[in-house]
């Protein structure tokens, strides 16, 4: 969501009329959308039983509605299509003769594999498995893109190979961060932030409670939505770890800025984890496993650990070390050059041209 509102956003001020499809299921109607788009169109996901098929994917059967087809039809202009979810109707016969553009935020099926292999609801792991299975089997649909906009540079030279005939750009995330605010000097803590209920975030933080946190002297802070049980009764177990559930903005902002160290693994090479960005525009020091930096291009600007005791050893090394300005430096020249709203709106721009 926050790729696509800013791409929206940066596109609308280099002039591009955008007219918004998307489908709504409780998140309301943003009159912001308004500004940035000629016309915005509303339809309702088909969920439960009317989303299931035996052929199709459940994320993509499930945004099919006749009268996006038609509106789709009815528009003579190229359609990008945000993600595999919404390309149910990208091979169809009657858009056969318009220019489309793929955005793939990761490899879908080795998501919901890795999902699946982490799940551990037998009900949730059989849907996972089940969708990754018919996600795979939608890879030659595909194909009626025109062009691919990839996130990650893994995903960019999958996608190269497996349709050398298209058109290929690695456009990276856009995010709403202008400049790299981290402050200088020192914190008294190390965090973990993210949705602390979703089972590839509780996976990362199991690992630090359990591997890296009982090994390390310095206070521990996890901040996320809905922590899940396991999250919070490991963190109970350590005097030395604090847990804050649904932290307002203001507070995660505070959270994020004052931490002496970011802690990041993630057990998932796939697309670009944005709490990475929020991480490296606004924090000090920022320690990752090779997961987690895989097709970025940010790990000179990180510190990358291959174990739980790689990950203690930098956090013991960092944890007096004051962030200097030449490190913020550092960063800015990195992220303002590969992670520029306005030139990778460029980017995508250049296949729009007559």
């Amino acid at each position: 969501m926050v790729d696509v509102f800013y791409k929206i956003r940066n596109l609308h001020e280099a002039g591009v009329k955008i007219y918004l499809h998307c489908f709504e299921y409780g998140r309301g109607r943003p009159e912001t959308m308004e500004r940035y788009c000629e016309q915005v169109f509303y339809y309702r996901r088909k969920t439960g039983l009317a989303g299931l098929s035996l052929r199709l994917p459940y994320m993509m059967y499930s945004r099919r509605d006749d009268q996006l087809l038609y509106n789709l039809q009815s528009i003579d202009a190229p359609i990008l299509f945000e993600g595999v979810h919404t390309t149910h109707y990208l091979s169809h016969p009657s858009l056969a003769r318009r220019f489309k553009l793929m955005r793939n935020q990761n490899l879908e099926q080795e998501y919901y594999t890795h999902l699946a292999d982490r799940e551990r609801n037998p009900l949730k792991k059989m849907y996972y498995r089940v969708e990754a299975l018919l996600l795979k089997g939608q890879e030659a649909r595909l194909g009626a893109a025109d062009v691919f906009l990839t996130v990650a540079e893994h995903d960019h030279h999958f996608f190269k190979r497996a349709y050398p005939e298209k058109q290929h750009a690695y456009v990276p995330s856009f995010q709403p961060y202008n400049d790299v605010t981290a402050l200088p000097g020192k914190g008294s803590y190390a965090l973990y932030h993210g949705n602390l209920g979703h089972p590839e975030n509780i996976e990362a933080a199991l690992f630090l409670l359990e591997e890296v946190c009982p090994h390390s002297t310095m206070p521990f802070v996890f901040a996320g939505k809905d922590p899940d049980e396991k999250v919070i009764a490991a963190c109970e177990r350590l005097p030395h770890c604090r847990l804050v559930a649904n932290p307002e903005q203001s507070a995660m902002a505070r959270l994020v800025a004052e931490a002496q160290a970011h802690l990041l693994p993630t057990f998932q090479a796939t697309g670009l984890k944005l709490k990475l960005l929020h991480a490296l525009f606004h924090g000090r020091h920022v320690i990752v496993n090779p997961e987690m930096v895989h097709g970025t291009g940010l790990s000179e600007v990180c510190h990358v650990a291959g174990d739980a005791a790689a990950f203690v050893s930098l956090l013991e090394t960092l944890s007096n070390q004051p962030f200097d300005r030449e490190s913020i430096d550092k960063r800015r020249a990195l992220l303002l050059q590969r992670y520029n709203n306005r030139d990778n709106a460029a980017r995508i721009m250049a296949f729009l041209q007559p």
